[in-house]
């Protein structure tokens, strides 16, 4: 059986021509890798809703995204980007569809094949931090390589690089408790990219920050996007998605539209204030 076509987004697929797409196509033939995310016609459909019809959270999802991307995937509540951030997470797996994860078709993976690919090549940053209160920021840090097969010495050493690259260096044999909400954002940052994933997905990881503290994490995915991470940010904040350099935007679980922006600078004049 042939490997589905890929496109940069549904709208790229026959039958979406109505659709605008900004910035082409981003992968072909000739590229030297496989695009980092790769997803072809995903649907994903739940029980019964009211009158005992199915819900529909996605319907023929397209999407390719490059390494070194910063993408935006935006919409509202009940749009369908959770459900989209649990199937690129492999945390789900969708109705119908295709995901390709750094050029490995995830369906044809068991479930621990699939932790495998999930620890080697997705890291997550969530809205509630998700670290433990009773492990140092090191150790918080070095967990995200558990499943990497690395001795204890190379996690915290990898950890430790992690955590400078985020800011937060000084503060590595601290407990998340004594720090504030930026700072245990940053950790979280530095846990996602201890082993160098593939892509870094980010959920909603300004939305338990203030203003300030939420654009200087803007600020360092920028910088840390620039040092060659590739970052897909899911939110439901316009002002946030206009930051970065691509934004998708979806409703009634479909892409609605694709766009390459003009953003306003990300990842510079960060302060030494790591509130």
């Amino acid at each position: 059986m042939s490997s589905p076509p890929t496109y940069r987004t549904t709208a790229d697929a026959p039958g979406h021509a109505d659709r605008p797409v900004f910035g082409g196509y981003r992968t072909g033939a000739n590229d030297a890798r496989p695009a980092v995310l790769e997803l072809y016609e995903l649907t994903k459909t739940y029980g019964s809703g009211a009158g005992g019809a199915p819900v529909y959270a996605l319907r023929g999802v397209s999407l390719t995204v490059e390494q070194g991307e910063l993408v935006a995937i935006v919409g509202p509540s009940g749009s369908g980007k959770t459900t989209l951030l649990h199937i690129i997470g492999t945390l789900d797996r969708p109705t119908s569809g295709t995901v390709r994860i750094d050029g490995i078709d995830v369906a044809g993976l068991d479930d621990r094949q699939l932790a495998a690919l999930r620890a080697r090549s997705i890291g997550f940053v969530f809205q509630q931090f998700f670290l433990a209160e009773h492990q140092t920021v090191l150790d918080n840090v070095a967990d995200g390589l558990l499943y990497a097969g690395a001795e204890v010495r190379e996690r915290r050493e990898l950890a430790a690089r992690a955590l400078d690259a985020v800011g937060v260096a000084e503060r590595q044999h601290a407990r998340p408790t004594t720090m504030s909400g930026g700072q245990r954002q940053r950790i979280a940052i530095a846990r996602a990219l201890v082993g160098q994933p593939a892509i870094v997905l980010a959920d909603e990881p300004t939305g338990n920050l203030d203003s300030h503290t939420g654009e200087q994490i803007l600020e360092l995915l920028g910088e840390l996007n620039e040092q060659g991470a590739t970052i897909i940010v899911i939110t439901h904040d316009h002002d946030l998605a206009n930051r970065l350099q691509r934004r998708v935007h979806v409703r009634d679980g479909l892409i609605v539209s694709d766009t390459t922006n003009l953003p306003q600078p990300v990842g510079t004049n960060r302060t030494d204030d790591q509130r």
